[in-house]
């Protein structure tokens, strides 16, 4: 018979429910609207093998952050997907309230898809500086920043569509919307001749507040409207409006491709090709965390974390490549498997 060692943090997990071991015969896992599909796929795979079906919520990346560090015991969650990494302050909530043993997993990439209904005839390919143009509270006309002037996509260059600019895209809570200010704002409004001459001017505190601040608000005039944390919605919306796009993991333009195309970033198709190799612009790493505290005391959880892990989910050819996810590399993900296997703690985030 097998002994059992119980660490401390398991200990810590039974004096903080006050309640038998097995308090909770579910597993609970929260967290990215993007990872999402692809937690559920694992949690049904799980289910289908014996295992109590895991319940699975789409909160978003920051709404799951803050559910997941609020504790440990039965009454919170034993894993979190995020579409970004944990932020340092998010780390000092988990510890704040004694989450202070958490596995990082890296499962592979995504790309930030910009999609249109395939019914739209134009052959879109914008540049990240348009993209920023079109969807920012403040933009940079004749050497001064103003609130955005822009109603359609030809105001910004009249090579553009001559429509109504109208977007869906993710809420403040969700990572997809972090990653979508680094990856495309940031980098869009760098390329402005406004950036470029307080960068050459070398005024670095006018430079970081305009990149840091007045680049990462979406305008609130009508243009750009949040979704919510269901990305299905935004593919409704974009079913119902051939001119509208839409702001979402590529994994919701892959299950889609029947109905929606992509719009190009400097002129690179998002793909898994383009994704992978990070030539498509607005690519990014996706996690799920791990609550080790919670292993061995939730029902199934270890297996379940396997299975997630396993070559047959994560690995070239498995189900959810099948789903859109851009896969590791077989070294990467022997890395992660390693530290899932010996619950591994991060390393505190630097920002």
């Amino acid at each position: 018979m097998k002994s059992i060692h119980l660490t401390a943090s398991v200990l810590a997990f039974a004096a903080a429910t006050a309640m038998p071991a097995f308090a909770r015969d579910q597993i609970r896992i929260v967290g990215s609207s993007t990872v999402f599909p692809y937690t559920q796929a694992v949690a049904e795979e799980f289910a289908n093998h014996g295992g109590a079906a895991p319940v699975v919520e789409s909160t978003g990346t920051g709404g799951g952050m803050q559910i997941f560090c609020g504790g440990v015991g039965a009454d919170h969650p034993d894993l979190t997907g995020a579409s970004r990494a944990m932020k340092k302050s998010e780390y000092e909530l988990c510890v704040q309230n004694g989450v202070t043993d958490i596995t990082e997993a890296l499962i592979g990439y995504d790309g930030l898809a910009i999609a249109v209904n395939r019914k739209n005839e134009t052959d879109w390919d914008l540049t990240l500086e348009q993209v920023y143009k079109a969807l920012a509270a403040k933009v940079p006309v004749d050497g001064a920043l103003v609130d955005n002037p822009y109603k359609k996509w030809s105001d910004i260059d009249p090579s553009l569509p001559d429509i109504a600019i109208i977007a869906y895209g993710p809420p403040p809570t969700s990572g997809t919307r972090d990653a979508f200010v680094e990856l495309a704002m940031h980098k869009g409004c760098e390329a402005t001749d406004y950036a470029k001459a307080l960068k050459e001017a070398g005024d670095k505190d006018a430079y970081k507040k305009f990149v840091d601040e007045d680049c990462s608000r979406m305008r609130q005039d009508g243009p750009f409207i949040e979704a919510g944390e269901n990305d299905n919605l935004i593919v409704q919306r974009l079913e119902a409006d051939p001119n509208a796009v839409g702001i979402f993991g590529y994994s919701f333009l892959y299950e889609n491709l029947d109905k929606l195309k992509d719009v190009k970033i400097n002129g690179v198709e998002a793909n898994q090709d383009t994704i992978a190799s990070f030539e498509y612009p607005i690519a990014r790493p996706l996690y799920f965390y791990v609550k080790n505290a919670h292993r061995g005391v939730i029902p199934g959880l270890n297996e379940f974390i396997m299975e997630y892990a396993s070559k047959n989910a994560l690995g070239a050819g498995g189900y959810l490549s099948e789903r859109g996810l851009v896969v590791l590399a077989e070294d990467k993900l022997a890395e992660v498997q390693a530290a899932l296997t010996n619950a591994v703690n991060m390393a505190p985030p630097e920002k």
